[in-house]
């Protein structure tokens, strides 16, 4: 029925919730083996002739309101009075609620409920029984025939110079994931070069950037919305959508796509009658002969299809098996080109790709392989660093190595709903294959190849510069003289400036320069700074640092040009609270582009009203741009009528954690007092505004901020 499908496509939030009924629930989880969910915000509208309804996506976010008549009319629209009806003619009147569908049977002349429609749906097959008979979930697996195999610490410390970790890696990402459960939380913004302009090798994700959600498509609160969030997975065959077969559900049900190792073995040795799983290993060899990456990406998609085609319906992809001869491909690299190649040739949906990584510890690299076709990931290496670095005292003495792990799964997993919920997205299989990326830096034969239908806007690396930079990597694992000890990893150098690390805008030097500038109000020290940022004679750090100005063209006289005076008027500060880089920091932009009438901005943290307030000298600190942001901090009449400009910040950026953060040890009394906070509590602005869902939300508070400040410009 039409119900049914609308079911299929667009389900209710069943993952998690514990109130549904069983039957429902069974339905839902049936579809959901061979269908991933159609993500909203969507209002739809649907018939066959016969039956027609609406229903809302999981979220609920677009209004979808109802009237129904006494002469038998019903009215189904966004809005309320979309059409004139006299109150006195209307019977019922109401609005869908999320996940919930409308129906009017024509034929019968009558409304069906949600319940009933769905109690009809739910009691057309014994869904129920045919997950208890043919479904298989991960914790019910027998135990492995191998036990897993530590790789031991001298291993260990070979994998991990491999892979390119860090010293950094270990302690700024991995330690806090372990201990705390969360993701570490920094806020000195990034000042290292893109990736493509790096003279460090780089991880290949870092390539990669991420989407995010703005205004027609609003992002998800992860903490507040968490119940229509999922991030269960299934691994196996997909099934046909179009055949009702209880076979569809015969897979592997996992809650989560991080595999712990004992669950990776279980998977691997499962042998269930028709449902089996085979290893691949991706490497190439190291002898950095042009090509050799490239046949060995041809290689592997070969042996995937044989696979298929013999009937295995899980792949793993591993590089635990590399070796002095053989380094280990990017594994983002080896399953988008598995996942492509399976599209190509129409095999995809009959397959689950697990990949069994080493290169693979930060949250970003977790969602990269989701978004580019990984079904499931075992970070092995990750987990054997936690329990190595855990036996030697450097990590949680108090705590067994068992709760490390899982707390380093729970951050990963905490950390993929924050990244799914920036775009919009509410389960892992509505984010599984996306690509919500955008790739800079890699040469567009290898994105068309190998990440087909990605963005990419500017060229780079080619395959044979990947294999290098891999090679690079490989050879610190494997060279003759390597010894075993913590000194031998890389310093990194990301998160904080290390010799022979990282290349930084702000590093020493500049530093040092800007210091002694403001000290001794020396201008020529401040010019040498100003030279050093603008110029970064060693490095190039940013894609507009590749432009120059064309002197080749004929000069134009001044007094044909606009005065200095005019142009500085165009000139703004960069968003940033006061909170987040000091008053004295904040307040100073402000006078100074007071002086030359440009404008400063308060960024979402507010501002302390005694700055409105003109000082003995004359100068001023009021910030001309306030910002209306999500959690509106500090936003009150009084703000609002002292701005010259109202900007209604939509989306949130490059800050710490989720973006807008501000971590509790910078909320002190004044901070607190101007955001209406409490001291020492760590600040969120969630990613939407919980009252801008729709074009209409966003029109409703550009109308209220007028009425608040007729003169400003929004």
């Amino acid at each position: 029925s039409l119900p049914h499908v609308l079911m299929m496509l667009v389900p209710e939030a069943w993952d998690g919730n514990e109130q549904m009924d069983p039957l429902k629930k069974a339905f839902y989880e049936f579809h959901a083996t061979f269908m991933a969910p159609w993500d909203g915000p969507a209002a739809l509208n649907f018939t066959d002739g016969t039956l027609v309804g609406a229903m809302l996506d999981r979220n609920g976010l677009r209004p979808l309101r109802y009237a129904i008549t006494n002469d038998g009319r019903v009215l189904v629209a966004s809005e309320a009075g979309t059409l004139p009806l006299a109150p006195e003619t209307i019977i019922k009147k109401g609005r869908l609620q999320p996940g919930k569908m409308f129906v009017v049977d024509m034929a019968a002349g009558r409304i069906l409920s949600d319940r009933e429609i769905k109690a009809q749906a739910a009691g057309h097959q014994p869904y129920g029984d045919w997950l208890d008979n043919y479904q298989i979930r991960l914790e019910d697996l027998p135990e492995p025939r191998l036990a897993f195999t530590d790789l031991g610490a001298e291993a260990v410390m070979k994998y991990q110079q491999a892979f390119g970790y860090s010293r950094e890696d270990l302690e700024t990402v991995l330690a806090p994931m372990a201990l705390d459960a969360k993701e570490p939380i920094g806020s000195m913004g990034v000042d290292v070069p893109l990736a493509v302009l790096s003279d460090q090798p780089q991880h290949l994700s870092s390539y990669f950037k991420q989407f995010f959600a703005q205004v027609t498509n609003p992002p998800i609160d992860p903490i507040r919305e968490r119940l229509v969030m999922s991030l269960a997975t299934f691994i196996g065959n997909n099934g046909n959508i179009l055949d009702e077969d209880p076979r569809h559900c015969h897979c592997v049900a996992a809650k989560q796509p991080i595999l712990n190792n004992h669950e990776l073995e279980k998977l691997r040795s499962i042998d269930t009658g028709s449902f089996q799983a085979k290893t691949l290993q991706t490497y190439f060899k190291a002898d950095g002969k042009p090509g050799t990456l490239a046949r060995g990406l041809e290689r592997l998609c070969r042996y995937a299809e044989d696979a298929v085609h013999d009937g295995f319906e899980v792949l793993i992809l591993s590089d635990r098996a590399m070796d002095s001869e053989h380094a280990p491909m990017p594994s983002l690299l080896a399953v988008s080109a598995v996942h492509h190649h399976l599209i190509k040739k129409g095999l995809r949906g009959s397959v689950g790709l697990v990949v069994e990584a080493g290169d693979v510890w930060e949250v970003h690299h977790f969602a990269c392989l989701l978004a580019f076709g990984a079904t499931a990931i075992n970070p092995y290496l990750a987990l054997a660093t936690i329990q190595t670095r855990h036996a030697a005292g450097l990590l949680g003495a108090g705590l067994p190595y068992e709760k490390l792990a899982y707390n380093y799964i729970k951050a990963v997993c905490d950390g993929l709903l924050k990244i799914f919920s920036k775009m919009g997205i509410s389960t892992l299989q509505s984010y599984h294959g996306a690509q919500v990326f955008e790739i800079l830096g890699l040469n567009q034969s290898v994105v068309d190849q190998y990440f087909t239908g990605a963005v990419t806007r500017i060229q780079g690396l080619g395959l044979n510069e990947i294999a290098k930079e891999t090679l690079f990597k490989h050879f610190q694992g494997y060279r003759q003289e390597s010894t075993v000890g913590p000194e031998l990893l890389a310093t990194g150098g990301v998160y904080q400036w290390r010799r022979k690390g990282e290349a930084h805008m702000f590093d020493p030097e500049s530093v040092h320069l800007l210091q002694h500038a403001t000290r001794t109000g020396n201008y020529q020290t401040y010019k040498k700074y100003a030279q050093l940022l603008n110029e970064h004679p060693n490095q190039l750090f940013t894609i507009r640092g590749l432009l120059g100005f064309a002197k080749h063209r004929p000069s134009i006289a001044l007094e044909e040009v606009e005065p200095a005076e005019t142009i500085m008027k165009r000139f703004a500060t960069g968003a940033m609270s006061f909170g987040s880089i000091s008053h004295e920091a904040h307040s100073t932009l402000a006078i100074a582009m007071n002086r030359i009438g440009g404008r400063s901005n308060t960024g979402e943290g507010g501002e302390d009203p005694l700055r409105y307030e003109v000082m003995e000298n004359g100068d001023s600190m009021r910030s001309a741009i306030k910002q209306i942001a999500s959690a509106r901090f500090g936003v009150t009449a009084h703000y609002l009528t002292n701005a010259d400009e109202l900007q209604i910040k939509m989306a949130q950026g490059a800050k710490p954690g989720e973006g807008g953060q501000l971590p509790g040890h910078k909320v002190d009394e004044w901070i607190a007092k101007v955001r209406h906070a409490t001291p020492g509590v760590g600040l969120i602005s969630p990613p939407p505004h919980h009252d801008i869902y729709s074009i209409e939300d966003l029109a409703q508070l550009i109308f209220d901020l007028k009425n608040a400040n007729r003169a400003a410009r929004i």
